[in-house]
């Protein structure tokens, strides 16, 4: 499922326009599929066919089954990172990474039906929560090094690394909440009391 985030982008040639087009289509045939039967029940090949392409162009794009799901977004580092240097003055880091998990990971309490649709997709579907959230954990140097960077600690700060690790993780602890936008705001609650007390120690 896309970021539906508008970012900036250099224009692309026939060539990677072309790649780009399978690669959604792929995309695109696989989402529509395991929404119809469930991640489980819907095979690579059935995708390919679907796709109209092979299930050796399929795997070019997408070398596991679950990265199907989930869109090769480069820019959601990126997002990551502007979330804590370019958050307003005033506002904490641990604030500014809750507001981002807010709007970029807990979209479907927006009321979207796609949303909706694809984040109950993800949550009944094990394998594809383990898959979303170790894509999420592979950030957590580069956003530890920017929270060191905007707190004057340096780069291999353990508690830099540990803010960076658990507000990564916090969304983990909505799933099952009746209200997971509250669970969220709860977990960074707990963030935000302790990254105080260690900055006010410094």
């Amino acid at each position: 499922m896309p970021d539906t985030t508008p970012s900036p982008q250099a224009p692309m040639g026939r060539r990677e326009r072309k790649k780009a087009a399978t690669r959604q289509a792929i995309a695109d045939a696989a989402l529509h599929l395991f929404l119809a039967r469930g991640y489980d029940d819907v095979g690579i090949r059935e995708i390919a066919d679907a796709a109209d392409v092979s299930t050796t162009t399929l795997f070019k794009h997408f070398p596991v089954k679950e990265a199907l799901v989930f869109d090769e977004d480069e820019d959601k580092e990126a997002r990551l990172l502007a979330a804590v240097r370019e958050r307003p003055e005033g506002q904490s880091i641990p604030a500014a990474l809750r507001d981002h998990v807010l709007k970029h990971r807990m979209a479907a309490a927006g009321g979207d039906p796609r949303f909706t649709a694809f984040f109950n997709l993800v949550n009944s579907t094990p394998a594809l929560r383990d898959y979303e959230q170790n894509m999420w954990l592979r950030h957590t140097a580069a956003l530890a090094r920017v929270i060191a960077e905007e707190s004057g600690l340096p780069d291999d700060d353990p508690a830099c690394t540990a803010l960076a690790h658990f507000a990564l993780e916090a969304p983990r602890t909505a799933r099952g909440h009746d209200d997971p936008r509250r669970a969220i705001t709860r977990a960074f609650d707990l963030l935000e009391h302790g990254w105080h007390t260690l900055a006010s120690a410094e």
